[in-house]
C-alpha cells in the first residue's frame, strides 16, 4: 500500500470541506457587493455533463428578500404550497431515516424545543422562511427535461457555491423548505422558466446563537462507501 504524501493543497481543503457547516441564525450585514460577484462567478465553475450548466440562479437582497419572505409566509398560511421535484418521508431508506432522526433531536434539543411540540417546530419552520435572519438568498433552478440528470449537475454547483461562500468566510444554509413554494418564488422574482431545487441562505452567523453550534456527524467511509480492485 503506498503512503498518503500530502500535496500543496490537501490541508486547504481538509480546513475548507471540514469547515463548512449549516448556519440557522445570522447577522444582518449584508456581503459585499463585490464578495458576491466573486463567490457567484467562482461557483460558476462547476462540472457538469458536457459543460451544459442547466442552472439558473436567483438571488435576492434588501427590499426584494423582504417581499420574497413576505410571500413565502402568506404562501404558507395558506397552504399553498408547489413542489417541482417530488418529495415524501418515504423517499428515505431506514438508514437514512436514523440519521435525520439523530440530526433533529438535536438540532431542536439546542432550540428547546420538544420531540411533540409542533406548535414551536411550526413556528421555527416560519423561521426558517425568513432566511433565519440572513440578509441574502439564493435560488437555484435547474433548467431543460433531464430530471434528475440536470438535477445533479445543479447539485454540484450548489456545493461549488457553498464552498466558495465558505473560502471568502461567508455563512450559508441550503434549505429544501423553501423549495416548497416554487411557484411564490417564480411569480415573486419573475422567474418563468426552470424548476426550484433548492434555496440558500447566506451572510455572516451570528455566533451567539445555541443553534449555530450544532455540529452534525457523519456516517463512517465504510458505510458509504466500496472499493474495489
Amino acid at each position: 500500500m503506498s503512503r498518503f504524501v500530502p500535496t500543496e493543497l490537501s490541508g486547504c481543503a481538509e480546513k475548507l470541506i471540514r469547515g463548512r457547516h449549516a448556519t440557522r441564525a445570522f447577522r444582518p450585514e449584508r456581503v459585499p457587493e463585490d464578495t458576491m460577484r466573486t463567490i457567484f462567478s467562482l461557483a460558476g465553475t462547476a462540472p457538469s455533463n458536457s459543460n451544459a450548466q442547466p442552472w439558473q440562479v436567483e438571488v435576492v437582497s434588501g427590499a426584494a428578500r423582504q417581499r420574497l419572505a413576505d410571500a413565502l409566509l402568506t404562501a404558507r398560511a395558506g397552504r399553498h404550497t408547489s413542489v417541482d421535484f417530488p418529495y415524501s418521508e418515504g423517499m428515505y431508506a431506514q438508514v437514512h431515516q436514523t440519521r435525520r432522526a439523530a440530526f433533529g433531536a438535536e438540532l431542536y434539543g439546542v432550540l428547546g424545543i420538544g420531540p411533540d411540540n409542533h406548535t414551536a417546530r411550526a413556528a421555527y419552520d416560519t423561521e426558517s422562511l425568513r432566511f433565519y435572519g440572513a440578509p441574502h438568498a439564493a435560488f437555484l433552478f435547474v433548467h431543460g427535461d433531464g430530471e434528475a440528470r440536470l438535477a445533479a449537475d445543479v447539485g454540484a454547483y450548489m456545493q461549488t457555491l457553498l464552498l466558495a461562500m465558505t473560502a471568502y468566510g461567508v455563512d450559508s444554509c441550503p434549505q429544501g423548505l423553501l423549495s416548497f413554494y416554487a411557484d411564490s418564488v417564480r411569480t415573486e422574482l419573475g422567474v418563468t422558466g426552470g424548476k426550484l431545487l433548492v434555496g440558500i441562505s447566506f451572510g455572516y452567523a451570528d455566533e451567539t446563537a445555541p443553534v449555530n453550534r450544532v455540529k452534525t456527524e457523519r456516517a463512517p467511509l465504510e458505510s458509504t462507501t466500496a472499493f474495489h480492485g
